[in-house]
């Protein structure tokens, strides 16, 4: 599962965009939706990896049998999407560049997994290192 968020971290990376992917499954395995950050290509600030994936995911009616996985930590906006819509578990890719609200999420009884890829950790830590100001924008610094 890890792999469609990877894959769209590439894709944002290639569009320009800051690299971090997401997924949402069921939790038998069914690709439901999938994106990636389009900040920087839509010129909007909401457009997150998670937020992406979930709005491509479209209505259910069972978010808690859902799992969504992001190459990143969830930030606190995602994190509250996560909270929001009740999605009963978060698939980590890492938390070495950023550690955002999944301690949070996991204390409301979300299942998180952290995997601490390290593809995950180079894809967005060299972006990191090349383009601080707009990672600064992006996690609101």
């Amino acid at each position: 599962m890890l792999q469609s968020a990877y894959d769209e971290a590439l894709v944002g990376a290639r569009e320009g965009g800051i690299p971090i992917g997401a997924a949402l499954f069921t939790r038998e395995g069914d690709l439901l939706g999938s994106g990636h950050n389009r900040r920087v290509q839509e010129n909007d600030a909401s457009v997150h990896a998670e937020t992406d994936a979930f709005r491509r995911a479209g209505r259910r009616r069972d978010y808690a049998e859902t799992v969504m996985v992001t190459t990143l930590s969830p930030c606190w906006y995602c994190s509250g999407l996560v909270r929001q819509f009740n999605i009963g578990a978060v698939v980590i890719g890492e938390a070495t560049n950023f550690h955002g609200g999944h301690d949070w999420l996991e204390e409301l009884g979300v299942e998180i997994v952290l995997l601490e890829d390290p593809g995950c950790t180079e894809l967005l830590g060299t972006f990191v290192r090349e383009h601080p100001e707009l990672w600064n924008e992006d996690i609101g610094l």
